[in-house]
């Protein structure tokens, strides 16, 4: 059991945690979520013992062994597979105990290497080795990449080495400090799938929406310098979490009724003789009225992508393209894409399979070693890259960032651009190093779309931002009237902005004909394959091979069939909301006093008649989500 007692910490005077209590009971799996800098981090440090408390104690069991992600990446000449495999200390320490006694003549001895290999035996140190394999392959490191030197890796991989580190020792307490940043899809999914069945107790902080939703049981919230722990998945926390807000602004309402109606009596009798009695009663009741403030939302975060105008198709054709950083050895081979205006396409495959690759190819910034490479006249290109965060000048604010890019650009017209992004009043004029990680994100943002880009190149655009950024710049990227291509770990985000796939790995990129569920199930798959190979010394054993074809060919022919029916319903959703964003924008303009004040009579007419065609547009997109909805619902009865 974890529990907090009454803690209080301040940094630099400002209170981040205010007399907190909590407890979380052994074998709970709980995402500790808030917004940036509201004091996650700053918890774990408080469990591990790194920083001290005003106030307050943190209780754990006296044996309890914790795990944490850590900040640097291990390195050095060790591999991965061993760095792993002494993560467990009490393997490591008992055999090179055995390893010391093992010439040991002495009947003491004797007795203590058969109690030490006794104490290996029940803590399954002969299968280790194959354990930290399957988890390091989990996290995307084949056998030669388990056995090279730690330092031969970038810091992203040494990270993952971490996390596969963590994993294996599996201690009483877990803490993951945002472990999917250092991931790709593939590697956050399978990290999903082994918390969910992880044996003892963890706290994850994540932005990630699907694996909180997915891998969580418990949500532990930071607000207002409070926790508060809730029970399900983050979708089940949000929905209480507004319930709880909507009683106390109801409990608030009802008591400042209360208090004005009692003031009211003091007021009118305190000098009454016969009413003097009551009066000082209420005077009392008053003093001991504890004040329920209402509780208010933190304002949203602003992202509003600029809209180009229509370009004729295609955007881009790649045709037999090559793509590489040196000659004899190409990433990509025989590319042939094409982009038109309307695409929204995500890219599934492993870090190191050459997704940036083609991103870089697509944007400009990488020329082909082969092929031709076709691109419409007028385009602008959008490209956040992984490393966009490097291009920001730590001393210099937004508004001087954003004046290199937009010269004959006034102040004012400067603030009202970085303004639709968020960053206003005070913001725009503070140096980028003093901003946080969501608002540097924002400014990013502004500086990339500046001209209106018809494509949006967006390589882990979400890498470092809280919840609420997020689901801003998911919403901003859905109403986007350009192009989109996506490259991200997150897969709330994949799902809920892309309505195509491209697959890419074996040097080649393709349309993956399915959704992220098929390509879950696909990963899956192979992963079951690879230790199946594992455990046969490297080849598979073909116990009945003709059974598992044909029911992958029946699954395959499933996800064939299903996989268009999938796509026509994620079409309908994303035109019903933007149907529904607009006639939101249009609704808050015909409800401004200002629009009948301020506007001709023309004007309001057109407005009037623009609302009249959302409304009849949003009834037609609803019945097309209903149709292809019921015909997805029939089709899985069918397979099913």
């Amino acid at each position: 059991m974890l529990a907090f007692r009454d803690l209080t910490y301040r940094i630099a005077g400002r209170v981040l945690l205010d007399h907190v209590s909590a407890v979380i009971p052994a074998g709970h799996k709980v995402g500790l979520v808030g917004r940036n800098g509201t004091g996650k981090s700053t918890l774990f440090k408080i469990i591990t013992g790194e920083l001290q408390t005003e106030t307050g104690s943190v209780e754990l069991p006296n044996d309890c062994r914790i795990a944490k992600l850590p900040q640097e990446p291990p390195g050095g000449e060790q591999s991965p597979i061993a760095y792993v495999l002494a993560a467990d200390t009490e393997r490591e320490a008992l055999l090179i105990e055995a390893d010391e006694l093992e010439n040991s003549s002495s009947m003491e001895d004797a007795e203590r290497i058969a109690a030490v290999h006794m104490r290996l035996a029940e803590i399954d140190a002969h299968t280790a080795p194959a354990r930290a394999a399957v988890i390091l392959a989990g996290l995307g490191f084949d056998e030669d990449m388990q056995n090279r030197p730690l330092e031969s890796f970038s810091g992203g991989w040494r990270m993952r080495a971490a996390l596969a580190g963590c994993l294996f020792a599996q201690p009483d307490l877990l803490l993951l400090d945002e472990p999917t940043n250092h991931l790709d899809l593939e590697a956050s999914l399978w990290l999903e799938s082994y918390l969910k069945t992880y044996p003892r107790t963890f706290l994850l902080i994540s932005h990630d929406r699907h694996f909180l939703n997915s891998a969580i049981e418990h949500i532990l919230h930071i607000d207002n310098c409070k926790l508060v722990l809730y029970r399900g998945n983050y979708d089940t926390f949000e929905t209480e979490r507004r319930l709880r807000m909507e009683q106390q602004t109801a409990f608030a309402t009802r008591q400042a009724e209360q208090r004005k109606h009692m003031e009211a009596f003091v007021a009118r009798f305190r000098a009454s003789a016969s009413k003097a009695r009551q009066a000082q009663s209420r005077i009392k009741m008053l003093a001991k009225m504890q004040p329920i403030v209402a509780a208010i939302e933190d304002p949203t975060v602003i992202f509003r992508l600029p809209d180009p105008e229509e370009l004729p198709p295609p955007l881009i054709v790649l045709d037999h393209l090559t793509a590489g950083y040196t000659t004899d050895k190409p990433v990509l081979r025989n590319l042939d894409l094409r982009i038109d205006m309307e695409d929204r396409i995500a890219m599934l495959g492993a870090n190191g399979n050459g997704k940036s690759t083609l991103a870089k190819i697509l944007a400009g910034t990488l020329k082909p070693q082969g092929g031709k490479l076709q691109k419409s006249g007028k385009l602008r290109i959008g490209y956040f890259a992984q490393d966009q965060d490097d291009v920001l000048d730590e001393n210099r604010t937004p508004v001087e960032h954003m004046q290199d890019l937009l010269k004959t650009a006034t102040i004012e017209q400067l603030r009202t651009k970085l303004g639709s992004f968020g960053l206003v009043r005070d913001k725009a004029q503070t140096a980028a190093g003093k901003l946080s990680g969501g608002e540097r994100a924002r400014l990013l943002f502004a500086m990339v779309t500046h001209h209106a880009p018809h494509l949006l190149i967006l390589d882990e655009p979400t890498n470092h931002l809280d919840m609420d950024t997020r689901d801003a710049l998911v919403q901003a990227v859905n109403e986007f009237k350009g192009a989109v291509i996506l490259v991200s770990h997150d897969r709330h985000m994949a799902e809920a902005c892309a309505d195509r796939f491209w697959l890419v790995g074996d040097g080649t990129v393709k349309d993956f004909d399915g959704d992220l569920d098929d390509y879950a199930k696909l990963l899956a798959d192979r992963r079951r394959a690879a230790q199946t190979a594992l455990k046969s010394g490297g080849k598979v054993v073909d116990t009945s091979a003709n059974d598992r074809k044909a029911d992958r060919k029946a699954a395959a022919a499933a996800r064939q069939a299903l996989a268009p029916l999938r796509i026509a319903v994620q079409t309908a959703e994303k035109a019903m909301a933007k149907l529904n964003a607009e006639k939101m924008r249009l609704d808050a303009t015909l409800a401004d006093p200002d629009t009948y004040t301020k506007m001709s009579a023309a004007k309001q007419a057109e407005l009037q008649k623009q609302h009249g065609e959302l409304v009849k547009k949003l009834e037609v997109a609803e019945e097309a989500w209903l149709d292809a909805q019921a015909k997805l619902e029939d089709a899985q009865a069918e397979a099913a």
